[in-house]
């Protein structure tokens, strides 16, 4: 297990000198993406927010009803230095490799690589649905580039920052949602709403976040 930390140190450490010097339109090439999941919670209609490593897809990780006593959804969401993508809320059943393909890939992340041509890179994570072979093939078919990413850093994604936001905005709600239809519409509806600026300051973060993991060893960064 130590040897384990100790490799996925030196992955995050040389991951972020590779990148610590990337311009700001080189980041402003980046569509960074990622999976976060919401909840109700009947007590007091707190929105959480939390991710279960290695078990989000999980068909129950979709909605359930946890020990806390709401019902959750998952979600996705890209951002850029000048955009972000719709958030995409996933049904319920388990998200596989060709879900991931129909629902995220071919009308979301394609729509970006028309848009901005060929220097996009589009970031996602190692989570298993995302590295099958289909994905591999329709990212190759559509000439969309990957950017290679350290395996378990969402410290190092600026999105994750995103998802904490999105969640404030639901709860300083007046009225809060009181089932998932209501949390699905109102997490729509904040996320379009998110401001830009905020999004271009967290992009623009990368640097420092490049350069505090590797103050850190490549452990766990302060963002």
């Amino acid at each position: 297990m130590k040897l384990q930390k100790r490799r996925s140190g030196d992955q995050y450490r040389h991951w972020c000198r590779e990148h610590k010097n990337w311009t700001t339109d080189q980041w402003s090439r980046v569509l960074f993406t990622d999976e976060s999941r919401f909840s109700t919670r009947s007590d007091s209609q707190r929105v959480l927010i939390w991710k279960e490593v290695g078990s989000r897809f999980y068909p129950s990780n979709i909605k359930e009803r946890h020990h806390n006593g709401g019902p959750g959804i998952l979600v996705w969401g890209g951002i850029m230095l000048n955009g972000r993508t719709e958030l995409h809320v996933f049904d319920r059943g388990s998200v596989t490799g060709d879900r991931y393909c129909e629902e995220i890939l071919l009308p979301h992340v394609r729509l970006f690589r028309g848009a901005i041509g060929p220097d996009l890179i589009f970031m996602d994570d190692n989570a298993r649905p995302h590295r099958t072979l289909a994905v591999e093939e329709l990212l190759e078919s559509e000439d969309i580039t990957r950017m290679d990413w350290p395996s378990y850093s969402p410290d190092l994604n600026p999105i994750e920052r995103v998802w904490d936001a999105l969640g404030r905005r639901i709860v300083a709600r007046l009225h809060p949602p009181e089932n998932t239809q209501q949390l699905k519409q109102m997490l729509i509806e904040e996320w379009a709403l998110l401001p830009q600026e905020m999004l271009h300051q967290l992009v623009l973060s990368m640097r420092r976040r490049c350069e505090a993991t590797i103050a850190v060893r490549g452990g766990h960064a302060p963002y």
